[in-house]
């Protein structure tokens, strides 16, 4: 499939493509800003929207927010556009005139990563995974021209790259008093996951590692989700921050996410057993979740497909 600003690909052909559409855009709804709010001192999260983006919303429909230190801002993460973007630096500035140093990048989805640029001025570190860049290069322009058709050019802005990568060994960041850690993930959503952990106040950030209400996006491993799903149980969390849905849910959030991808996993298996072509396949499988999550019938059957992928040579 060619990929550029001239590309016009309807969305099944997307779909059935394997590429991710959990923030392109839509037309046809209007959104009103909606603010911050304070879940911990000092720690900041804006709802996204549980629709996808459109012009009347700027592409936010992420949970994005900042982490005020004594010394310091960190962004994660940073809105789905430019103008996102500035409004969530706008947001900041409302509440603090410290510098802000780090910008997190959680993966190579637009609706997390590209207000990035909203904050070059600062020069801060742009924190990602050491797979994102790469990502970013193969995906980036793409999502760029896909959003700007709707949003108006001037109003996405370049596509960021990550200044500091996080490997297998982790990294770290410290705010003044307040350090927080980073862990790259296996290949799970996304094959270029970063998670964040306030490791004093048990407060986690697994971005779209966790969906909550509205419907997962599956963009790298079926099995490697449930199995990234616990070790992320394992850390303890008191409070988690999941890409979408409320900012703040206990640690048992995380059930609804495994039974679903549960699902996906046993009666894709079961479709390929029976000897469904995928056509079939996205018919049927995960029908019965379809009540449990928003956005269901517009992602439900790309998840079909990438699982199928995965799983048919088992």
């Amino acid at each position: 499939m060619k990929r550029g600003s001239g590309v016009r690909t309807s969305r099944r052909e997307l779909l059935l493509g394997g590429l991710c559409l959990c923030c392109l855009p839509r037309t046809g709804f209007a959104a009103e800003s909606v603010g911050v709010e304070e879940i911990e001192s000092g720690v900041f999260v804006r709802r996204g929207l549980d629709v996808d983006a459109a012009p009347g919303n700027a592409d936010a429909i992420a949970n994005i927010g900042f982490v005020i230190g004594q010394d310091a801002v960190l962004v994660t993460d940073s809105g789905g556009s430019l103008a996102d973007g500035r409004w969530l630096r706008d947001q900041i500035r409302q509440k603090t005139d410290r510098p802000i140093r780090h910008v997190v990048l959680s993966h190579v989805h637009p609706d997390h990563s590209f207000g990035a640029c909203a904050f070059l001025d600062d020069k801060p570190d742009f924190i990602g995974h050491s797979r994102l860049k790469a990502a970013l290069g193969a995906r980036g322009e793409f999502y760029r021209s896909k959003l700007a058709e709707t949003l108006g050019d001037a109003q996405v802005g370049p596509v960021v790259m990550p200044t500091r990568e996080i490997g297998p060994e982790g990294g770290e960041v410290d705010l003044g008093g307040r350090r927080l850690s980073f862990k790259a993930h296996a290949t799970a959503h996304t094959d270029c996951d970063l998670s964040m952990m306030d490791n004093a106040s048990g407060l986690l950030f697994p971005a779209d590692l966790l969906f909550v209400t509205r419907v997962p996006s599956l963009d790298g491993s079926l099995l490697g989700w449930l199995k990234e799903l616990d070790g992320l149980e394992a850390l303890g969390a008191r409070t988690i921050v999941p890409g979408h849905g409320p900012v703040a849910v206990k640690p048992d959030a995380f059930g609804d996410l495994r039974r679903y991808l549960t699902v996906l996993r046993d009666q894709t298996r079961k479709a390929i057993k029976d000897g469904q072509a995928i056509d079939e396949a996205i018919e049927t499988v995960g029908v019965s979740e379809k009540d449990n999550w928003t956005l269901f019938a517009d992602y439900n059957s790309r998840n079909v497909t990438q699982a199928y992928k995965e799983l048919e040579w088992e």
